[in-house]
């Protein structure tokens, strides 16, 4: 599985940006939920949304990005639309792909990094104050 990430850049605080996760390969069939995460300077990652590509679409949110967030899927992409942006939201945003079948998605086995199989390169994202 390939992901390839796409729409970073440098927006003011209260901006909007929208991320595309593009998702590609012969194991495509086998993603079960695709992930999107933050990762800062220090390296850790943070999980911040998960959608489900099961005919339900179940979206799963972090705390920290409801209602400020929001997560889609058009065919094989995967989009985050980013609204109301904060600095604190500023990192490195990558998507990656849970191949475990997964008939309940909750936050716990959505939105932790161990979960996933493969990752993409990641897209800048600097919110400025």
């Amino acid at each position: 599985v390939q992901l390839v990430e796409s729409g970073g850049g440098v927006v003011r605080t209260g901006g909007s940006l929208k991320l595309s996760c593009v998702v590609s390969g012969s194991s495509f069939d086998r993603v079960d939920g695709i992930g999107w995460f933050r990762q800062a300077p220090s390296g850790a990652r943070q999980g911040l949304a998960c959608i489900s590509l099961r005919d339900d679409e179940v979206k799963i949110y972090a705390q920290s990005v409801e209602g400020r967030f929001t997560i889609s899927r058009r065919k094989n992409t995967i989009y985050l639309q980013m609204d109301n942006l904060k600095p604190e939201d500023s990192g490195d945003y990558r998507c990656a792909a849970d191949l475990t079948m997964r008939p309940i998605r909750t936050k716990y086995n959505s939105l932790r990094v161990v979960e996933y199989d493969y990752w993409g390169q990641g897209t800048q994202v600097t919110v400025t104050s």
